[in-house]
């Protein structure tokens, strides 16, 4: 049963932005951390950011590029992606956890994903 529903991806140029986003249950949002985690192909799944409250946390390699943040409201959490890269390209995954974390293994709670494909 898919609990985090992501949309946004697709497929975009070099250089240009996206916004993906992850859309929770309320009591999944408002207990766990929310995070972005991507695959590329042939490649490891890799931490992006992650949220818990209004402290984030970034990867060095999308820090300066992408921010994440939430919306209460609406129980949601976002990418936004600047200045995309083709090395960006991936499968982008929402996840929740119990703590913030870069290690995929502490969350517990996966969406489906949703591909972003950058080309040069």
């Amino acid at each position: 049963q898919v609990q985090l529903v992501e949309s946004g991806g697709g497929l975009v140029q070099a250089g240009d932005s996206l916004t993906l986003s992850c859309a929770a249950p309320e009591w999944i949002f408002s207990t766990y951390v929310m995070a972005w985690f991507r695959q590329a192909p042939g490649k490891q799944r890799e931490f992006v950011a992650g949220i818990l409250g209004t402290r984030t946390a970034v990867a060095d390699s999308v820090n300066g590029r992408f921010t994440i943040s939430r919306d209460n409201a609406k129980n949601t959490v976002y990418l936004q992606m600047n200045s995309l890269k083709p090395e960006d390209t991936a499968v982008f995954s929402c996840a929740a956890g119990p703590s913030l974390h870069t290690d995929e293994r502490t969350y517990s709670i996966w969406g489906q994903g949703t591909q972003v494909t950058v080309s040069s």
